[in-house]
């Protein structure tokens, strides 16, 4: 997962929100929680040293998605959105002493770099900003929108080669481009209108374009 937000048109939205010293200093300071005693003033101290990181971690945050929102709603009319349902992508899996979760590692690092990319935030941000340029704000089924072929709709698991590579299996197709933006384009079409796109996120339509119909749009909940 490289980028927070991918068009249809190419352009990939990302930026770092926490600094490698920040993180380091984070870090260490989880370390010396672990070893500081429950209801102790060290421990407040690290505690607030912690959010501390955390609270320009998030600032920065909120800054790259308001700024994110505010370029996309004030040049499309219509933005679709992947409806992703978050809370349940970022669920533990490490089940239960009796039935233990597999590949644990791997669900808690996915689940760090959805959460870190602020998808939601993002969201919430463009439904926002939205609502000053008139913009429709709509969400589309993401079923197949990373398996399936833009260029011609032939859908398999084995298009996508790679995080960053599709290239499509169809007979006489084999059409190829960065697998994020071929998932945006998807989105774009499962919105149900020819539009350019917002990656695995969603999908934006030019203001040159205005929507046939607003009634199939729905805003996120």
């Amino acid at each position: 997962m490289k980028s927070a937000a991918v068009t249809s048109d190419g352009d990939f939205h990302d930026r770092v929100f926490i600094t490698s010293g920040e993180s380091t200093r984070y870090r260490r300071l989880q370390q010396r929680l672990a070893r500081s005693k429950r209801g102790s003033a060290n421990r407040a101290k690290v505690i607030a040293a912690m959010n501390t990181v955390m609270g320009r971690v998030s600032d920065r945050r909120g800054d790259f998605c308001a700024q994110m929102a505010s370029r996309i709603v004030a040049k499309n009319a219509l933005v679709v959105l992947e409806d992703l349902r978050i809370r349940n992508m970022t669920a533990s899996a490490s089940g239960t002493l009796a039935e233990p979760g597999s590949r644990v590692a791997q669900k808690r690092g996915l689940n760090r770099a959805i959460l870190d990319k602020g998808w939601h935030r993002l969201e919430l941000s463009l439904t926002s900003a939205a609502r000053y340029t008139g913009t429709v704000v709509v969400k589309a089924d993401p079923a197949y929108t990373s398996q399936r072929c833009s260029a011609c709709g032939f859908v398999t698991g084995h298009n996508r080669e790679s995080q960053a590579v599709f290239r499509c299996k169809a007979p006489g197709c084999g059409h190829a481009e960065h697998a994020d933006v071929n998932a945006a384009k998807n989105i774009r079409h499962a919105g149900g209108q020819p539009v350019s796109a917002c990656g695995d996120l969603g999908t934006s339509r030019s203001v040159k374009q205005e929507p046939v119909s607003r009634a199939t749009g729905r805003t996120p909940s």
